[in-house]
């Protein structure tokens, strides 16, 4: 990586999000996101932490970048209870990754529905401040995991380094587990859910064999309500649809239309068969 003046980054973000037609603040996370992702790989290799896979809106952004929604936080799954993730993470965090180093801050959020603890960690490139990202530390209990080539792009031409490869919850499992978010007791701001998994189908990356063997465990395991779910969208729900699905270019923003479409591909995973 050929050497640049601290003070230059800004202004070489600010030039490539405007040449790629990026937003900068997007731009901006996404080299957050790489740099803790590098550092994740890093400690992997090292044998400081035996797993980790990437989930949630974070996971999407990885494998479709700008394809997919704009999340702030960045899921993770790590082995152990809330405390054991906390000191894994911190042990990670430790080893930074090229110009990047990172700190891990003391507050802690324990989030009541999940089993999952918010940490904020302060992101620096050389000897400047460069963001706060938000980390959600989930268990580790994922079935699947998928080594996923990131489909971000920009990093390059910042002149800065990106793994080429990223552990990511299993792309079925991930859609199983967005199926059962979004059609559950708890779904009050899950619309986008809805979309996630109408995107993995039209990007041609849905297995729904693969995708009905996880949402039928996961169903089970979790007991809140029988698989197949009922496909039928809170009204509520309608302009935020229509309004996320024009922002994302989707073939359609029209809500009865994306019901529809919800409908089809929730009937063709619960029918799926590997005969």
């Amino acid at each position: 990586m050929s050497a640049r003046p601290v003070e230059r980054l800004e202004k070489t973000l600010a030039r490539v999000a405007r040449e790629q037609g990026f937003d900068q603040e997007r731009l901006r996370r996404w080299v957050s996101f790489l740099a803790l992702c590098g550092v994740l790989e890093r400690a992997l290799e090292s044998g400081v932490i035996d797993t980790y896979y990437l989930k949630g809106g974070v996971a999407m952004e990885v494998r479709f970048a700008r394809a997919a929604r704009t999340t702030k936080d960045f899921d993770l799954g790590l082995q152990g209870d809330r405390t054991e993730r906390i000191r894994r993470l911190e042990a990670v965090l430790k080893l930074g990754f090229d110009d990047f180093t990172f700190r891990l801050r003391p507050e802690i959020h324990q989030m009541e529905l999940a089993d999952t603890v918010r940490v904020e960690v302060a992101v620096q490139y050389r000897t400047r401040a460069w963001q706060t990202v938000d980390i959600d530390l989930g268990p580790g209990e994922a079935q699947e995991v998928d080594l996923v080539e990131p489909a971000i792009t920009g990093l390059t031409e910042m002149g800065l380094p990106m793994t080429p490869h990223v552990r990511c919850l299993g792309i079925n499992e991930q859609t199983a587990q967005k199926l059962h978010a979004c059609t559950g007791p708890q779904r009050d701001d899950r619309a986008r859910d809805v979309l996630d998994i109408l995107l993995v189908d039209m990007l041609g990356q849905l297995d729904y064999v693969r995708a009905r063997g996880a949402a039928e465990r996961i169903f089970t395991e979790r007991a809140t309500h029988p698989f197949p779910p009922s496909t039928s969208l809170p009204a509520e729900w309608r302009r935020e649809l229509e309004n996320l699905a024009q922002e994302l270019g989707y073939t359609t923003a029209n809500a009865e239309e994306i019901e529809a479409r919800f409908a089809v591909v929730v009937q063709a995973i619960a029918t799926a068969s590997a005969d």
